[in-house]
């Protein structure tokens, strides 16, 4: 039996009093308005004089030193000529603490998936499952089915071979042990279009950047939709083919080995990728002998066909007999007869894989749910546009900000870090926000189910076990938001979103905004600054997130 990420973080923050309910309506995410209606304009003009001429930029609205020792943190090298948006907010009462360029809009990479969840426990709740089933036409004669069986999907973003093998056992529980008619895949929950939109193409078989369907399949308990693992071991001598095997094993995949195994210490040359367009994941370059066992997660081009796959040779397995050929994009008749189902783990358990490891297929698996949910269709248009509805609801300014996708691997996604903030402010009092917070990855947590793409990450300073929040990489693009509690005990709301920098990494540039925080009194004014590490020479690269660099996970 699987067992999915589901830690929780220490200590984890109650919610705050609020209505349970599947959706939350209108949320405060500012302090309310005290100043009489005929005076806003005369309040207004001063307030916009005042900020123009006595100032300065990123001064919040209560300066207790917290300003200057944040701007020497952001004059760093490593963002000359970039841009910056960050904003401070005590989490309690909303106010600003801290503001430079918060109205800016930046590429926020990853952080986008703070709307795409936030919205998802919104619409869909947390309790929401996913339901894959096996349906039947026609009619049973003892053993025989005369009809067809369909494998309908609804966007289950977690199913493994297992799933699918349960699924067949069940078929076969059932008395059927031939099918006279063909399977058929049913994935029309969601429309057929597979990549976001301006997804680079030569990420096209890298497995962050999976093709989305209604009906697909993981190879690991990390639960990479979309995907298959593709394991190299050298051959017996030099000379020979490594051997190779995918995982799972499956028709739906077609493997080209070019590569050569090579004496012991020779250079390792082993390439494992798909061409753009192609199903065939070609193997090639050179495995010195000896060598352990690699392993390469590729994007499969067809993810309903590679799932249809799977679960076809684990009814043979079973012994069930489909004599008809296999047909993908079917849908179920309405009359169809469910046979076997299995449901998805309830969505606040999901939301540990997918905002722990930056999942972006889930991301976009919950898009094209909502969609389907709200609005009748599972497609990108309708999802986003439901997310739209859901942040305009706890008063983020949406006109300020453009969402393309659910997960950030688009570069069109613009937000600024005011709207984070105010974002990150209006869950509070969800029914779900402990659930929620809990999903974010935690600084320095040790176990990769907790820290996720944090656990590298300020340890050894306050705040390590202390700060959680939601890592955001694309080149040129960092991001980190999310919460931290300082050294007095006061709990800030916080949002860091970097761009148009050449450095190859300014994750410290955040660490250090972020450890300040925890580290000082931020109400009695004792600011206890921490310093950017200095840029190494060879430091790692992060145009992607650390999860995203498999095998070698953060």
């Amino acid at each position: 039996m699987r067992r999915p990420l589901n830690p929780a973080l220490p200590h984890p923050p109650s919610p705050r009093p609020g209505t349970p309910g599947r959706r939350r309506r209108a949320v405060l995410s500012r302090p309310p308005r005290t100043v009489p209606r005929r005076a806003w304009g005369w309040a207004a003009a001063a307030l916009a004089c005042t900020l123009l001429w006595s100032s300065p930029a990123g001064a919040g609205p209560s300066d207790t030193g917290l300003k200057k020792e944040i701007d020497a943190i952001l004059a760093d090298a490593r963002l000359d000529g970039g841009a910056a948006g960050v904003v401070v907010a005590d989490a309690t009462t909303g106010e600003r603490l801290y503001r430079r360029d918060g109205g800016d809009r930046l590429m926020p990479a990853s952080n986008t998936k703070i709307a795409t969840s936030v919205a998802a426990m919104d619409l869909l709740g947390p309790d929401h499952r996913w339901t894959t089933d096996v349906l039947a036409t026609g009619s049973r004669q003892g053993s025989t089915l005369k009809g067809d069986l369909y494998l309908r999907g609804s966007g289950d973003p977690t199913l493994l071979a297992a799933d699918y093998e349960r699924l067949a056992a069940q078929i076969a529980a059932a008395g059927v042990k031939r099918v006279t008619g063909r399977l058929l895949a049913d994935d029309t929950a969601f429309d057929a279009e597979r990549l976001g939109r301006s997804w680079a193409a030569d990420d096209e078989s890298a497995y962050y950047s999976a093709g989305i369907s209604a009906l697909t399949l993981a190879p690991d308990t990390d639960y990479d939709a979309g995907t298959v693992v593709v394991e190299v071991a050298p051959g017996d001598r030099p000379g020979a083919r490594p051997r190779v095997r995918t995982v799972p094993a499956a028709d739906g995949v077609r493997v080209d080995v070019r590569a050569t195994t090579v004496a012991e210490g020779s250079p390792d040359t082993l390439s494992v990728g798909r061409e753009h367009g192609s199903a065939t994941v070609t193997v090639s370059g050179s495995v010195p002998l000896g060598a352990a066992t690699a392993k390469e997660w590729i994007a499969v081009q067809d993810p309903t066909g590679y799932a249809t796959a799977v679960f076809a040779d684990a009814l043979a397995a079973h012994g069930v007999r489909v004599a008809g050929a296999l047909r993908l994009g079917v849908p179920a008749p309405p009359g169809a007869r469910v046979l076997a189902e299995h449901r998805s783990m309830p969505l606040k358990e999901v939301m540990h894989p997918f905002m722990k490891l930056s999942n972006n297929m889930h991301a976009e698996a919950l898009v094209k749910t909502i969609g389907r949910e709200e609005a009748g269709r599972g497609t990108w248009t309708a999802g986003l546009a439901a997310v739209r509805g859901a942040l305009a609801e706890r008063g983020v300014r949406t006109e300020t900000l453009r969402q393309t996708d659910g997960s950030g691997l688009s570069r069109m996604n613009l937000f600024p870090a005011e709207e984070l903030t105010g974002l990150l402010l209006s869950v509070r009092d969800a029914p779900w926000y402990a659930d929620w917070h809990a999903s974010l990855p935690v600084a320095c947590a040790p176990d990769r189910a907790v820290g996720g793409t944090l656990r590298t990450r300020m340890c050894g300073t306050p705040a390590a076990l202390n700060a959680g929040a939601k890592t955001g990489s694309l080149t040129g693009a960092s991001a980190l938001s999310g919460y931290v509690t300082d050294a007095a005990g006061r709990e800030l709301v916080f949002s860091i979103v970097l761009n148009n920098y050449l450095a190859s990494s300014v994750k410290g540039v955040e660490d250090a905004v972020v450890v300040t925080l925890a580290s000082s009194d931020t109400a009695g004014g004792v600011i206890r600054a921490a310093t950017p590490p200095a840029a190494r020479s060879a430091e790692p690269d992060t145009t992607v997130e650390c999860s995203w660099r498999k095998p070698a996970r953060c």
